[in-house]
């Protein structure tokens, strides 16, 4: 009775709920169970060396994060990097860390991807052609390409492809160019790269014909006001990971080497991105239209 009464006095007076639940939405960059099935080793790690619990709810479409982040009032998200940078514009969230990927990278890029068979190397080979995006609210899966596409001279995209639209995520959009279902895929490198290692199709039928600049990798974000001591926790308990032997064996399930410190500043390249893009991040219509 005493240790109850003790969590009870504690979460009561440290911001968090008297559950003693932090709640984490996670982006559909891949299959929902796919995506679920990485995350649940942090979560319950984090449980485990804080105490504090971690409800992880996937987030069906990136253009729902906005409002579903408002409206089901969570405590954090593993942010993409235009969601993040959206995040930090519109809800004033603080980054706190992100992972390095195995390659090294705490970042990720944006592909353009096609059959290496379809003959198309360049945006003037694009024109007539099928186009996948992911969603409107993805620096590889939208922004970038359009900011690609803009560059170009390509400034009406519903008249220059024969068809084009959203997949979802990165393993569908790079599933509808392996498979002829489309001839253009927009994707995040690092996806491209976990598909290709479970797939080795993708790495002998598909090319990539333009990359963009780095951006941050998927990095946690949590809400303004969230108790010091709470972020702190989740800060130093990621960061601390790859010195924990327990902590590395939880990585390699993640498929990442350690988790390293992010700020607001980290994000300057997808501002720049979406500026090219014509896309005013602060005012941006995100829903897929």
């Amino acid at each position: 009775m005493y240790r109850i009464l003790t969590v009870i006095f504690v979460l009561l007076f440290s911001g968090v709920s008297a559950a003693a639940e932090l709640r984490i939405g996670l982006i559909p960059e891949q299959n929902v169970f796919k995506q679920s099935e990485r995350y649940k080793p942090i979560g319950d790690y984090i449980e485990k060396k804080t105490g504090i619990k971690v409800q992880f709810t996937i987030i069906s479409r990136y253009g729902n994060i906005i409002d579903r982040f408002k409206s089901e009032k969570m405590d954090g998200v593993f942010f993409g990097s235009f969601t993040g940078a959206m995040a930090i514009s519109m809800l004033g969230v603080e980054p706190l860390a992100r992972p390095v990927n195995l390659d090294g990278t705490s970042t990720y890029r944006g592909y353009i991807i096609v059959r290496k068979d379809s003959g198309i190397k360049s945006a003037p080979d694009m024109k007539g052609k099928r186009l996948a995006f992911v969603e409107k609210a993805t620096t590889a899966g939208y922004v970038f390409p359009m900011a690609y596409f803009k560059e170009h001279g390509i400034n009406n995209i519903g008249t220059y492809f024969k068809e084009y639209y959203f997949a979802g995520s990165h393993d569908a959009a790079i599933d509808a160019v392996l498979d002829g279902k489309a001839d253009i895929g927009c994707v995040k490198h690092s996806m491209f790269d976990r598909v290709s290692r479970a797939n080795p199709r993708v790495a002998t039928e598909l090319t990539i014909i333009a990359e963009s600049p780095d951006v941050p990798s998927n990095g946690l974000c949590v809400r303004g006001g969230l108790d010091e001591n709470i972020k702190k926790k989740l800060h130093d308990t990621l960061i601390g990971m790859d010195n924990d032997p327990e902590g590395k064996n939880v990585l390699g399930k993640f498929e990442a080497i350690k988790f390293i410190s992010t700020t607001k500043d980290d994000y300057t390249p997808v501002f720049d991105i979406a500026r090219k893009a014509g896309i005013d991040i602060k005012n941006y219509n995100y829903n897929n239209e």
